[in-house]
């Protein structure tokens, strides 16, 4: 007879002394504990080390591209779990609070306390409460087997027995620390709230270790009901305090359970530092995620951009995003959504917010122009007032400072960021090939060129901080446009050329340059860094936006400030809002490591030069080959041809009740000297010198200025709309 056959023995002699024969037919009670002994299911229970190794967090990690975790994240809403807590990392007082709570004689009994059962047999029968004989082990079987899982809300008889047997089979392949472990890290203490860490810190913001008495003796007692009043689990508690002889006061017990019982339970996030980029790559499929952002930076850069916009507040100035990425491979380094906590909507990600670009897009702009050899570095544009007609009206640019340069070099023109020679500009590059470009550099959501007309060039697209920062990017790595990346990959990102090294080079070149930029900036700014770097800021209208994106040899910076409710900042420059962080984060980033210039390709050359009258001063300047001049005068300055009448997107209509012959369009530009010739609809119609009639007829139109190389100059699109006209 083994020591389970002995124990039922003892369980029917205390079922006769009871006289508990006299309320049911002995026969059939014996013969049915005969077949539960001897029929009970066999269990191949897990080991201690396969339940620890199976237990999933709710909570994925994400980790850095050091491993380094950054961000804890919930994934799972059918429970809580954080995770597995090692018994020495566990306070002693709990442990013995729930033995003594829970099981008495775990340290005494194999997985079955036959005493406890025996009494709890006895009292179910003649008692007026029913009570339990369920051990640690007995629990702990039925939580790591599901088959022990009652189906409905008790236990049959003889699923009871089979959790006693699964109870002495855990008992002999685990230790009793293992089983007691086990139980704490399993074991649901309240609500959702499962295992040790969970608990102590959802209830009491504090790590298992690190529990006093009091909070102690709640969890305990919270184990079996874990869902009672606050006043009942107080009532339990101050029961086990006296039978523990325990020193905390029931008072306390009862102003804590109060305190934490009846309000939501929280889990603050030990580590916070990348939402946006934890809801973008974790999810309930995987534990851990490793990135390829840089802890270090990220927390640099989220402090960097906190401290600034608190320095900021009082022009009302409230947001803010920064994003860094490694030019070679595309990967991102730090991921900045907002200001975190202080963040009028946390749950906004400024990265991929869409604003308006400002003058940020004014380098691809000349970018283009440059790859098609309209201008060179040195060429000559007009900053003077300029009246551009579009559909809606007389558009007139003006720069920031609202005053005139008169005439000014490119390189002069885009470093210093001045507005009316870019609008020179995209009348001679065309509305639409420069919002192509866009979309080649994949700006989403771009509108059509008509849409934004000349405006374009000043930044009146919508683009995002992620957009902006990969464009610049681009640049940086010699006109080759790829995917950004925020995980680890072996493979290069596939690039794909969308400029040329050369002019890739000298829009680098322009923006890198201090004394050209000096005309509006000043030597002494946050955008003269002590080693190489290429920089461009930008603000929006009525200074709702204000960017700062830049680049040394290896990383790229973007940074956006504003209001994400699109409020205005008060007198908030490119500058003083967002270059002041993009300073600190270049520093950071280079406090170990120089920037070197990049390498000047061969296509290049470089030529002293002299401008006219002492318009800028004799300097060497880069060239394309073919491109370059010993001298730049006013004469030869790409003050270029632009249509004037009619404007873009213009809509002509005929009138029935004026005689056909008398129905003449002049076509009108304002001119420069040189040849140039009029095509409408690719057809030639005369030169631009000339006065140029036409009679116009139903249909739609593109009207061109193009030069004596046959190089589109200007061109602008309109529609003749009569009786029998029709889309």
């Amino acid at each position: 007879m083994d020591e389970e056959e002995r124990h039922l023995n003892v369980c029917i002699v205390l079922m006769f002394h009871s006289g508990f024969w006299s309320n049911f037919n002995m026969g059939y009670t014996v013969l049915s504990l005969i077949v539960l002994l001897f029929a009970s299911s066999a269990f191949a229970l897990p080991t201690f080390e396969e339940v620890k190794s199976s237990h999933k967090n709710s909570d994925a990690v994400l980790l850095d591209r050091h491993r380094k975790v950054i961000h804890e994240l919930r994934v799972d809403s059918k429970g809580r779990r954080l995770e597995w807590v090692g018994l020495g990392d566990i306070s002693p007082a709990l442990i013995n609070s729930v033995i003594h709570s829970e099981d008495r004689r775990f340290y005494e009994h194999g997985g079955v306390d036959w005493q406890a059962a025996g009494s709890a047999l006895i009292g179910n029968l003649f008692g007026k409460t029913r009570r339990g004989a369920s051990t640690i082990s007995m629990r702990l079987a039925s939580m790591v087997e599901k088959g022990l899982t009652p189906k409905a809300s008790k236990r049959t008889f003889k699923q009871k027995w089979d959790q006693m047997k699964a109870a002495r089979v855990i008992e002999s392949l685990w230790t009793k620390q293992e089983i007691i472990e086990a139980y704490l890290n399993l074991v649901t203490f309240r609500g959702e709230l499962q295992g040790i860490a969970a608990a102590a810190r959802g209830l009491f913001g504090k790590e298992p270790h690190g529990l006093d008495e009091s909070e102690v003796l709640l969890l305990a007692v919270l184990i079996r009901s874990p869902n009672a009043s606050a006043e009942e689990v107080s009532r339990r508690a101050c029961l086990l305090r006296e039978t523990m002889k325990a020193t905390a006061p029931c008072k306390d017990l009862t102003g804590l359970a109060e305190a934490t019982l009846t309000r939501p339970y929280m889990i603050r996030q030990r580590t916070a530092l990348a939402p946006h980029v934890a809801h973008t790559l974790l999810n309930s499929a995987n534990s851990s995620v490793r990135s390829t952002l840089d802890c270090d930076l990220q927390r640099f850069a989220a402090a960097a951009l906190g401290r600034h916009i608190g320095a900021v507040k009082s022009q009302n100035v409230t947001e803010g995003a920064v994003l860094v990425a490694e030019n070679r491979t595309g990967e991102i380094l730090a991921y900045v959504g907002n200001i975190g906590d202080e963040s009028s909507a946390w749950y906004v990600n400024g990265v991929k917010a869409k604003r308006q670009a400002g003058s940020t897009l004014k380098p691809f702009l000349y970018a283009l122009a440059l790859e098609r050899r309209l201008l060179t570095p040195a060429s000559l544009l007009d900053d003077s007032p300029l009246d551009v007609p579009t559909a809606a009206g007389i558009y007139k640019p003006e720069n920031y400072e609202s005053d005139f340069k008169g005439m000014v070099s490119v390189r002069t023109a885009l470093a210093s960021s001045l507005n009316v020679p870019a609008v020179r500009v995209i009348h001679l590059t065309g509305v639409g090939p420069f919002v192509q470009k866009l979309r080649d550099m994949r700006f989403s959501h771009l509108e059509s060129e008509d849409y934004y007309g000349p405006s374009v060039a000043l930044g009146s697209a919508d683009v995002s901080l992620y957009e902006l920062v990969n464009a610049y990017r681009t640049l940086a790595s010699g006109g080759v446009w790829s995917e950004m990346r925020l995980t680890p990959e072996k493979d290069k990102a596939k690039g794909r050329r969308v400029f040329s090294r050369e002019t890739a080079f000298l829009v680098s070149d322009i923006l890198s340059d201090r004394e050209a930029r000096s005309t509006t900036f000043g030597l002494e700014n946050p955008l003269a860094t002590r080693f190489w770097t290429s920089v461009k800021t930008g603000t929006s209208k009525d200074m709702r936006d204000n960017w700062c994106i830049g680049y040394s040899r290896k990383y790229t910076v973007g940074v956006w400030v504003g209001n994400f409710s699109g409020y205005s900042m008060w007198n908030v420059s490119g500058v003083t809002g967002a270059a002041p962080v993009w300073l600190e984060i270049m520093n950071w980033l280079h406090k170990d490591s120089a920037s070197e210039p990049p390498q000047k390709p061969d296509g290049l050359i470089t030529r002293q030069i002299e401008f006219q009258d002492g318009i800028e001063p004799i300097r060497v300047e880069i060239f394309e080959r073919g491109t370059e001049r010993m001298s730049m005068d006013v004469n030869h300055s790409h003050k270029a041809p632009r249509i004037t009448y009619p404007a873009d997107g213009t809509i002509i209509a005929l009138d029935p009740d004026i005689p056909e012959e008398n129905q003449i369009i002049v076509f009108e530009a304002q001119m420069s000297d040189g040849p140039f010739r009029w095509a409408l609809n690719n057809e030639n119609i005369g030169n631009t010198n000339d006065i140029v009639s036409w009679k116009p007829k139903d249909g739609k139109y593109v009207l061109s200025i193009l030069d004596d190389r046959n190089k589109l100059v200007d061109s602008v699109k309109f529609k003749v709309r009569g009786m029998k006209y029709s889309e």
